[in-house]
């Protein structure tokens, strides 16, 4: 099972790029287990939603 750390760091390149489909299951697998990384995420998808709709130059 792959540490909050990197976890961490898939669910911010998988923002950048598609993960592969092993990276992906691990992800979901740790998702489900762990409470502050499900926190981490949505804060994250919060984060890229904001930045979306925030104007450009």
């Amino acid at each position: 099972m792959k540490t909050c750390k990197e976890v961490h760091h898939l669910v911010i390149e998988g923002q950048d790029r598609q993960l592969s489909l092993m990276e992906r299951i691990s992800v979901r697998v740790h998702l489900m287990m762990c409470g502050a990384c499900r926190r981490f995420e949505a804060q994250m998808d919060f984060l890229r939603q904001a930045l979306r709709r925030f104007p450009g130059d």
